[in-house]
Order: C-alpha cells, then structure tokens, then sequence
C-alpha cells in the first residue's frame, strides 16, 4: 500500500512557524531545541501527530521541515528495512539577530523510544 506524507504546522519559542510534511505511521513527535540569548537551552515541541498508529512503519522514513520565515528548509529521507530507526536529530545553523548565525536543532521522534 502506497504511505502519502500528511502535512501539519507549527510555532517554535520565538513565533516562526513551520510545515512539517511526514508519514504518520512513523512520526510520533518533532521537537526544536535552541540557545537563548542568555545561553540557555529551550526545547518545545513543535509538532505532535494527532493520529494513532494505524499500520507498520515501512522501510524508508521521509520528513520535510520548512519555515519561511527563517528561510530554512530541509527533508530527510533514511532507509529503515529493519526498523531499527527511533529517533534523528537534525542540527542546523540559522541566521540569527545582527547576522550572527545560531544552531537550532531539530529532534524528529517515533515515539517508541524513550522520550
């Protein structure tokens, strides 16, 4: 049976919002992580799959994080015959106030693991 990517949104700690295009029998949950300007870290989460697992994950895993406004845009595609695959962390370096660029990391969840 043919998986079609669903697509969904959502707002990080600073308001950007993003399109998150994912196969729901896979995706549990994405979280963005970032350094404040005081240097602490904050984690949201960003997108959580409002569906319950209907099938078996098939053997590729596709992902496509986009935002507009931080002009940032991205798809992972990972070969997962075996099902081993529970969670992929993206790191990314954005654009951030007076040119400086700022690592925004994105952890991309089945939701089997240890959350």
């Amino acid at each position: 049976m043919a998986r079609h990517n669903r697509e969904g949104h959502g707002t990080d700690q600073r308001g950007s919002d993003y399109t998150i295009s994912y196969q729901p029998d896979w995706l549990q949950q994405i979280k963005v992580t970032r350094t404040l300007e005081s240097g602490r870290q904050s984690t949201k989460t960003l997108f959580r799959n409002p569906a319950e697992r209907g099938h078996e994950p098939g053997a590729r895993i596709r992902t496509r994080i986009s935002s507009k406004e931080q002009k940032l845009e991205f798809e992972i595609g990972v070969d997962d015959p075996g099902g081993v695959i529970r969670r992929i962390v993206v790191e990314t370096m954005l654009p951030g106030k007076g040119g400086e660029r700022r690592q925004v990391m994105f952890t991309i969840d089945d939701g089997q693991g240890s959350i």
